[in-house]
């Protein structure tokens, strides 16, 4: 997906040389070959960096409008003819660095001094809190309010009849209509996107977005992260209660419920109605298919087909589990009278 420029300034494009000496990388194609942007190496336009690492097993799935990649040595057998590219030990950390040289987050530059820029636009049926903060070229709806010392960052998109709790905090992120987050809700934040660089591990950036649908609600201190490259999206009339985690690039079908403590890890896929009881844990890249029920605690490592319902850790279909449990309860029992 295409850096969205409402959330990320741009500061220059490179050039494939001026890349490989950003990074130290060997540089195999033409060194003119323009660096516009960044993306994942399955959607990338011509122009957008992408990376592939890893031990050069199998074949990825690659844009077709792909033209320059960073890659590791073992993955550089993968690289298409006429794709030009920059050869590291270290693509994911080499792409890092190219990506903050190419783009900054809106809201991590300069603040100015006005709370409500005069670049924002807000309606004026929409009620707005002492101590609100509105970045430039964001835009609140006839209707909403906005509570206490809630701060919504630059190109923030707020549709009608919204409600921002007290001390909420919104960035990089586009909401419907009658969307509602109670306090301390984070939306927007990097997720955990941890890599290993030449001095240890680091914090890699985020140039995605969230998407939340009309009727969500985002219960308070529950935190919802923006995409890598792609978006973190929750569907229509989705319920998530309290103190949830929602990673990066997640995407919650329509009526999906999520229980207070509920984990959910990157890219994970949740299908429409399913309701996921509290303090369930799913691990990244899990898809869940729709009007599934995970129990309580629930710790899911694998797909689930749609209409089942799972519980226990690691989880399994409801009946499995509880004939298992039923089994270590009467063993349990039996020693106890031995």
């Amino acid at each position: 997906m295409t850096v969205d420029t409402r959330f990320y300034v741009s500061l220059g494009a490179l050039t494939l040389e001026s890349a490989a000496a950003l990074t130290g990388a060997e540089l195999a194609g033409n060194p003119e070959t323009p660096i516009t942007g960044i993306a994942a190496a399955d959607q990338a336009r011509a122009g957008e960096l992408a990376f592939l690492e890893g031990d050069g097993a199998g074949q990825p799935a690659l844009s077709r409008d792909l033209n320059v990649l960073i890659v590791s040595e073992a993955a550089r057998s993968r690289v298409p003819g006429g794709v030009a590219c920059l050869v590291v030990k270290q693509p994911r950390h080499a792409h890092n660095v190219i990506a903050r040289a190419l783009f900054k987050p809106r809201h991590q530059l300069a603040q100015t001094r006005v709370a409500i820029s005069p670049e924002a636009k807000v309606h004026p049926g929409a009620d707005i809190g002492a101590g609100v903060v509105v970045g430039a070229g964001a835009a609140i709806g006839e209707g909403s309010v906005i509570c206490p010392n809630v701060v919504i960052g630059p190109g923030v998109q707020i549709g009608r009849n919204g409600l921002i709790g007290a001390g909420a905090s919104v960035h990089c992120a586009l909401l419907g209509d009658h969307v509602t987050l109670l306090a301390g809700a984070r939306i927007g934040e990097t997720g955990f996107g941890v890599t290993p660089g030449p001095n240890g591990l680091e914090d890699a950036p985020h140039f995605g977005r969230v998407i939340l649908q009309d009727h969500v609600t985002v219960g308070a201190n529950t935190c919802i992260d923006r995409g890598v490259f792609a978006d973190t999206i929750v569907g229509e009339r989705t319920k998530i209660d309290n103190l949830c985690q929602i990673a990066h690039n997640v995407v919650l079908g329509r009526s999906v419920i999520v229980a207070a403590f509920g984990g959910i890890s990157g890219s994970v896929r949740v299908g429409d109605g399913s309701m996921l009881g509290g303090r369930v844990g799913i691990a990244d890249h899990v898809k869940v298919g729709a009007g599934v029920s995970l129990a309580g605690s629930a710790g899911l490592f694998r797909d689930v087909a749609d209409g089942e319902t799972w519980g226990g850790t690691p989880a399994k279909p409801i009946r499995q589990w509880m004939r298992e449990v039923a089994w270590l309860a009467k063993q349990t029992s039996a020693r106890k009278r031995d």
